[in-house]
């Protein structure tokens, strides 16, 4: 994609962010999906991991290629007139100016980056190490003279077996995140505790990006309680999946 459109529609998705609180980013996995949501209305979009890697036969938790998931992404960043986000995992073994060059390229103007690392055993990155690579990637895309939007995400409280008792843990690790230059900050498997997305809301001075599902899920209880960015994750694919099941099941042999 022309550097020009691609520099455009990162300075967008920055003011989207600004203008809608919160934003909500349709998460797609293909062309079709892409051009769904953007018809709906939706002035931005992102393509999630594990909705793409179904999509294609593939598993979630960087089980494509960065090469890979940059050939499926083109296409569906190409299909729309607006800004596109990708989920990229932990960065594929990627470092931080490759992974945000093969981005731009391909003419994505935001990345998800989380600290699991998929492909060192499901290791979890530490607080300083996660913010040493989203540091990276925000020194890149200035390199590269995109001011890609940075939605840097923490698997803290996924993995705890009490999500409370680790939320000192991951206030520091997202503020570690924002002074590193991460614009938006992403605390994942909390979207359905009020307390705990409350106070991560009130821990830093970004937007915090919350899962929702499209359905069970309401914007307005999101947007009281200070979320800034919505995303769907795998969940809009699955009620799809939901849905079409029900459509067909009196088709069924």
């Amino acid at each position: 994609m022309d550097l020009r459109i691609t520099v455009e529609r990162a300075q967008r998705l920055k003011q989207l962010h600004a203008e809608y609180k919160p934003l909500v980013l349709p998460t797609v996995w293909d062309v079709w999906s892409a051009r769904t949501a953007a018809d709906a209305g939706f002035p931005a979009l992102t393509v999630g991991s594990h909705p793409l890697a179904d999509s294609r036969g593939a598993g979630d938790h960087e089980g494509q290629t960065f090469e890979e998931v940059l050939a499926a992404v083109r296409p569906i960043i190409a299909s729309v007139d607006v800004p596109v986000s990708v989920d990229l995992e932990a960065g594929y073994g990627q470092e931080p100016a490759d992974l945000v060059a093969g981005l731009v390229e391909a003419g994505g103007v935001g990345l998800n980056i989380e600290d699991t690392v998929h492909s060192e055993g499901g290791r979890v990155r530490s607080t300083q190490e996660h913010a040493r690579y989203v540091a990276g990637l925000r020194a890149a895309a200035d390199d590269a003279g995109v001011p890609v939007w940075i939605n840097g995400r923490t698997d803290l409280f996924l993995h705890a077996e009490d999500a409370s008792s680790v939320l000192g843990e991951a206030v520091e690790r997202l503020r570690a995140l924002e002074q590193a230059g991460a614009d938006s900050v992403y605390p994942v498997t909390i979207q359905d505790d009020d307390d705990l997305l409350t106070a991560v809301t009130g821990a830093v001075g970004i937007p915090v990006n919350s899962t929702a599902h499209p359905v069970k899920h309401d914007l307005e209880r999101f947007r009281r309680l200070g979320v800034g960015r919505i995303t769907y994750g795998p969940l809009l694919q699955f009620a799809m999946t939901d849905a079409m099941k029900d459509m067909l099941r009196r088709w069924a042999p």
